[in-house]
């Protein structure tokens, strides 16, 4: 029996839906290694059983996420990484330079992340108090996002010297200019802004938030899981057409360079200088 502190929970709260609860409140569901690797075997369950039609990803405690745990030991990101099987045929988690750290977020922010985006069933993201950088690359991937009306979004990278999250979809999610706008400025940004640009479909009061996302899973549940798997076919694909994967690959790269850059500068993957502005901006999600 493992050792392994669960991050994340799973159950079933109504036919056909799966509910996958990011469980580490505490920490306001900030995600390491253990985490990741937790909910991507959580949506592979789910993605597996044939009797689950619809899976809602939620998160206890007052805030839905606060992007990457920055305390995770760098030192031991090799370490971390072999206590796990990897998904993709991706090597160099133990190597020098900057291929270990390139290997590592290939593998568990844009590899989990498009692969959790392209699950054949809908998903939905239910999303309360902070959503921060990394946050938001558990909820870009959903098909729906529901939101409470106290949810606060914000991509704080460019802050601390890099240039966005490693899941670059703000283009697609909020428009060109807000996205500019995001990324320049690091503000945050309401549900209500969030649901005017586009971004989230519905917000709720917090207390109904739970009830919202089961009430729109058990309506979609409804329908033949055939047809919704191609109805999410279709239009992922036209987001596609659109030269979304090179455009993503292309900012993942640019991301490398960030951090290539930083550890040069400072011995970090971040620019140290600009992680009190952040903390002020993002208020750490206490």
């Amino acid at each position: 029996m493992s050792d392994t502190p669960s991050y994340i929970l799973y159950d079933t709260p109504a036919e056909h839906v799966a509910r996958i609860t990011l469980n580490r409140p505490a920490q306001a569901n900030s995600q390491d290694t253990r985490v990741l690797y937790q909910l991507n075997e959580a949506f592979d369950r789910a993605a597996h059983d044939d009797n689950v039609r619809v899976i809602i990803l939620a998160a206890n405690g007052k805030h839905f996420s606060a992007g990457h745990d920055l305390l995770e030991n760098r030192a031991n990101y090799a370490q971390n990484m072999s206590e796990h099987r990897t998904v993709f045929p991706i090597c160099g988690f133990g190597c020098g330079g900057v291929q270990a750290q390139m290997a590592r977020e290939e593998e568990l922010y844009t590899g989990f992340s498009e692969r959790w985006r392209n699950i054949p069933k809908p998903t939905i993201a239910a999303v309360q108090g902070k959503c921060i950088a990394g946050g938001l690359m558990l909820v870009w991937p959903c098909d729906i996002i529901i939101a409470s009306e106290d949810a606060i979004f914000s991509d704080m990278t460019v802050t601390i010297g890099v240039g966005g999250v490693e899941y670059f979809a703000h283009v697609w999610e909020i428009g060109v200019r807000k996205a500019k706008e995001m990324l320049f400025t690091s503000d945050e940004f309401t549900a209500a802004q969030a649901q005017d640009w586009g971004m989230v479909n519905k917000i709720v009061p917090r207390e109904q938030l739970a009830d919202a996302a089961l009430e729109m899973a058990s309506r979609i549940a409804r329908k033949p899981p055939f047809a919704l798997k191609l109805a999410k076919k279709a239009v992922n694909g036209c987001v596609d057409a659109q030269g979304r994967d090179v455009a993503m690959q292309n900012a993942f790269h640019l991301h490398q360079i960030a951090h290539a850059h930083n550890l040069k500068l400072y011995d970090e993957l971040i620019d140290p200088n600009g992680i009190p502005a952040a903390v002020t901006k993002s208020s750490r999600a206490k």
